[in-house]
């Protein structure tokens, strides 16, 4: 993730962590699996593979490769977990281990050999065994909400095999994980609740759901299914699609932030509603298909097409202290040969279950094919957000609604196929910047929303930035030179 400097704010004391809520559902409350991939899923895969049909097995060559996916993976789990500040800050151990764990599991799955189901259950019960706490800055928000979706990703797929500790490792992401992306949607780090972008939200939510499926709790569900659709900050659908156009395209309000971001947030709300809709919520026809027309917006904007721009001011700053506010005027800049393997899932879903017109998202699915996962998109944690090998695991023959073991989600007359987007412009648009509206600069407390500088380095090459100078990342734009984005 594009990284801005300064210091985050201290910790929120834990009075305000919401209590977990017990377990108590039935264990047939939730089907199993029933994260990103249920069981007809991980059939489907295995099965095409073994036919050689395209383009699974392309998808799985992508997999193979991978040096996450390999069975001799040795786990190095640590007590506590830093990340944005702390002694030392050690989080690209786990996010190294949570995709050897992921990738080692669905390879299992997929080819039959245990080894590798092996490896993924030593390297989820040594991190179980051992893990109490993450800490840092305001970004250990995030190391709980992105590594904990991904967690319990991987847990669900061996949660029945042999050896693995299941019950311990429910209770580490209810202990560890859960209460932290929990408080942070109710506190955001007590900061004003805009202080935060949208993908901050969007990390806690993913967690929240995750974790709640992953343990049976229907309370922790239920909280983050409701945030989705009424949540006060910018991670709930409408806050992060704030305008509908009649051409059935929809603003993704951090496209005035910069892409690498935006894509980041379609990528953890798209995960969002494909582990809903595999537990029979709908949420990717939530509101008239809103998500789709928030991914057919930034997938036209990602390859270079002009897209209008409401602009949006926010504000900042922490509660009872320092504060300002910032303008969004425009659609950032993009990079069209800047990917991330988001785009199978969404374009599966809508044309392929669905057979709704999804035309911008299919194009990028297509350019970006066959997708990767983590490590295959550079060595920082951005390279890390989504667990990725769409094109394997999305990839599906239309008509296919739902899992056979899952139930299947109710359509509404709201989800009645929208007008198709407009013809996509050629002309690629000319950019924009995100503008304080106030000269104020944070206290000693830092800019809340900091999330360190570890990444900088690997996001100059992959983003364009050009200077780090003053704590701003000043980011080349298409045709000008542009303002930079924190």
């Amino acid at each position: 993730m594009l990284k801005a400097t300064g210091a985050a704010a201290g910790a929120v004391g834990m009075s305000t962590v919401l209590a977990p809520a017990p377990a108590t559902a039935a264990p047939a409350a939730f089907a199993h699996p029933g994260l990103l991939h249920t069981r007809a899923d991980l059939d489907r895969m295995a099965a095409k593979v073994k036919a050689g049909a395209a383009p699974y097995t392309a998808g799985f060559a992508k997999l193979t490769a991978n040096r996450h996916a390999q069975s001799g993976w040795t786990a190095n789990p640590q007590a506590t977990v830093y990340r944005g500040a702390g002694s030392p800050q050690n989080y690209r151990t786990l996010y190294n281990d949570i995709h050897a764990a992921y990738q080692n599991a669905l390879r299992a799955h997929v080819s039959g050999d245990t080894a590798h189901a092996d490896t993924a259950v030593a390297i989820l019960n040594a991190w179980s065994a051992k893990l109490t706490s993450i800490e840092g800055s305001a970004d250990r928000f995030l190391a709980a909400g992105i590594y904990g979706y991904q967690f319990a990703n991987a847990a669900e797929l061996v949660r029945d095999h042999d050896g693995f500790d299941l019950a311990r490792f429910q209770k580490m992401m209810r202990e560890v994980f859960l209460p932290l992306s929990d408080d942070f949607l109710v506190n955001h780090n007590g900061a004003y609740v805009t202080n935060y972008w949208t993908n901050w939200d969007l990390t806690a939510m993913a967690c929240v759901l995750a974790t709640g499926i992953l343990c049976d709790d229907r309370a922790a569900v239920d909280r983050a299914v409701e945030y989705f659709k009424n949540g006060t900050g910018l991670g709930s659908i409408k806050n992060a699609i704030p305008v509908v156009h009649d051409d059935g395209l929809a603003e993704w309000v951090e496209a005035g932030r910069d892409q690498g971001h935006a894509l980041l947030g379609i990528g953890l709300m798209g995960t969002f509603c494909e582990m809903a809709w595999n537990q029979g919520i709908d949420l990717y026809g939530y509101d008239d298909n809103r998500f789709l027309k928030g991914a057919q917006y930034v997938a036209k904007w990602s390859l270079g097409g002009d897209v209008p721009y409401t602009a949006n001011t926010r504000k900042k700053g922490a509660i009872n202290g320092w504060s300002g506010s910032e303008t969004a005027s425009e659609a950032a800049g993009v990079d069209p040969a800047m990917t991330r393997p988001i785009w199978a899932m969404i374009a599966n879903h809508y044309t392929k279950r669905r057979g709704l017109d999804a035309s911008y998202v299919t194009q990028i699915a297509a350019k970006a094919a066959p997708e990767g996962g983590g490590g295959d998109y550079g060595p920082n944690s951005g390279g890390y957000d989504q667990l990725g090998f769409g094109t394997l695991a999305f990839t599906r023959d239309r008509g296919e609604v739902a899992s056979s073991s899952s139930p299947v989600p109710t359509v509404t007359a709201s989800e009645a196929p929208s007008p198709s987007p407009a013809g996509q412009s050629a002309v690629p648009n000319a950019g924009g910047t995100a503008s304080s509206s106030t000269s104020a600069s944070p206290a000693a407390d830092g800019d809340l929303a900091a999330t360190g500088t570890g990444d900088v380095a690997g996001w100059v090459a992959a983003t364009g930035i050009t200077a780090v100078a003053g704590g701003l990342l000043l980011l080349r734009r298409r045709g000008r030179a542009g303002g930079g984005a924190r």
